[in-house]
This record gives structure tokens, sequence and C-alpha cells, in this order.
């Protein structure tokens, strides 16, 4: 499912949790430091899919390029050819400093603007080529007041197996000459310059380092139920009467609130059930009417 990605920090969780145990709060029974590995193992535990989606281009220097500050998965990574600069946008685009990445219209005219408020600076412009059902790509960059990069080709890259790859990232198996691999927050090249376009998941934190939960009706109990279990846990280990009744309680509440966030954010939405739509149909359209793109038209 595409997850509505709204964030809170920890400190805006931890506050919420504090007004239900004011008590415990009072009293210096809440250790923030001890509650954020709990808030991460909740992130870990909700996946990959409330992770915002983002995408950059770098520039290979002495064949290496530092990743984003924010870089956590790569989704997938292209070697940009040569570009174009222009002093207006594309015919059909606007780019702006604040919303900058686009999709086709309804109609497969001129190109409107993506929902996504975190695109900036980079977009794919994705339009229907004229005799054929396989869409044309480019790559736009604004890098300045009205200045603008623009590629149309593109080249694999091989990307090696690590963690910061995904399992089912193209580029593992992309057979090219051009390979790389991620290492230390770098990317190590086998070329010695370029301009790389790479799509993938952000850590979740905010630009200031700070921890982000998802903030969701259906998430925000999950989180609010661990840090509580966690809680009562030290209280109980601290010998505080009562605790241990309390825990049990909490410990209920958490797994059926455990239950809904999972539910939730592995169902499938719309937007889901369309891209399979939209996969089916460009494999049976090459199956059955792709061989005859090369007969003339009758005459």
């Amino acid at each position: 499912m595409s997850v509505s990605h709204k964030y809170r920090t920890f400190n805006q969780l931890l506050d919420d949790v504090s007004i239900d145990f004011s008590t415990q709060a009072h009293e210096g029974m809440i250790e923030p430091q001890q509650l954020i590995k709990v808030a991460t193992r909740v992130n870990y535990d909700l996946g990959l899919k409330i992770h915002r989606t983002k995408e950059d281009i770098i520039e290979v220097e002495n064949k290496k390029v530092k990743l984003p500050a924010d870089f956590k998965y790569m989704n997938y990574a292209w070697v940009c050819g040569e570009y174009k600069i222009l002093n207006t946008p594309p015919s059909g685009t606007t780019i702006d400093t604040t919303q900058a990445k686009y999709t086709p219209a309804p109609d497969g005219g001129d190109i409107g603007p993506c929902d996504d408020p975190t695109c900036k600076d980079v977009c794919v412009v994705k339009k229907e080529c004229a005799d054929s059902k396989d869409p044309d790509y480019m790559l736009i960059q604004n890098v300045g007041a009205q200045q603008y990069y623009t590629w149309s080709t593109f080249f694999p890259l091989r990307l090696k197996e690590s963690a910061a790859v995904q399992c089912d990232c193209p580029n593992i198996n992309a057979q090219t000459a051009d390979v790389a691999e991620i290492r230390d927050g770098f990317l190590l090249t086998s070329f010695n310059s370029a301009k790389v376009y790479i799509n993938y998941q952000g850590a979740m934190e905010d630009t200031e380092g700070n921890l982000l939960v998802l903030d969701h009706p259906y998430c925000n109990e999950y989180y609010e139920y661990a840090l509580k279990q966690r809680i009562l846990e030290n209280m109980v280990f601290a010998g505080e009467t009562g605790a241990s009744q309390q825990l049990s309680l909490i410990e209920q509440r958490l797994r059926a609130a455990r239950n809904n966030a999972l539910s939730f954010i592995n169902t499938p939405d719309f937007k889901d059930y369309l891209k399979i739509w939209e996969v089916n149909r460009k494999a049976q359209y090459h199956n059955y009417y792709n061989m005859f793109r090369s007969y003339p038209p009758a005459s």
C-alpha cells in the first residue's frame, strides 16, 4: 500500500504518552533515552512502507560520491547520459522549489504536478510516445533560478548486494560494465565520473536528526502502547507496587494495537492495485500486439 507519509517526532510521541502517565512523568519514571530504541523497533516492525521514497542526482568524482544524509535503502539507480541546460522548464511542465515531481495528465497531454509535497529539485517526467505504447522518460533537475538540466538518455548500473540495497532492486542483476557498491555512506563506482540518478528510501529522521514515527490513527496506538509497556516494565523491575497488573493490561492492548497497525500497513490500497493492473496491461500488450509493430500498415 502507499502509506500517507505524515510524521511526528519522537518527542511529540513521548509528550502524548506522558499525558496518559502524568503521575509517572511527574515522579521521573519516564526516561526518554530508554524509550527511543522502543520507537525505533516499532518503525522497523512496520517495515519500509512507512519510509518516504526520495530521489536525487549525485555526481561521481574520482570513482566515488557521498550518498544523501537521509539515505537508508536503495530502490534503483541509473547513470545519466549527456544533459541539456535550459533557462525555462520543458514544454508542458511547471517546476518550482516546493513541488517539482510530475506525472502525466489523464488525457495523456500536458504534464501535471505530483501531489507529493516532498518532491524538490529532481523529477521524472513520463510521456507516451505517439507511435508506441512504451513510455518516454525525461529527467529534470532544477539547479538554480531559471536553470534546468534535462536528461533523456540513461544507462544501467549494476549494484553489488549489500544491506543498503533492496533484494528486489533491478540493479543487482543488471548486465552492464558499469558497477557500483555502497560502502560507509558512499557510492563507489567502476567509472571515474558521471551523474547518477538514485531513487531511495529515506531514513526516519528529520533534517535535525530527530527520530520520526508514523503519524496515523491506525498506528499511533501501537507506538504509544509499546512505550507504555516499557515504562511499566521498568517500574516492575524497580519494585513499584501495582505495576505488574497494569503491565498485564497494557500488554493485551499492545498486542491488539500491533495487529491493527500491521493489518493496515500490509493491506494494498487503490494505487497498489492500479500498479498491478498497469504491469499486467503492459505485459499483455507486449504478448499480443508488439509482434505486429514491424509490419507495414495495410494499403
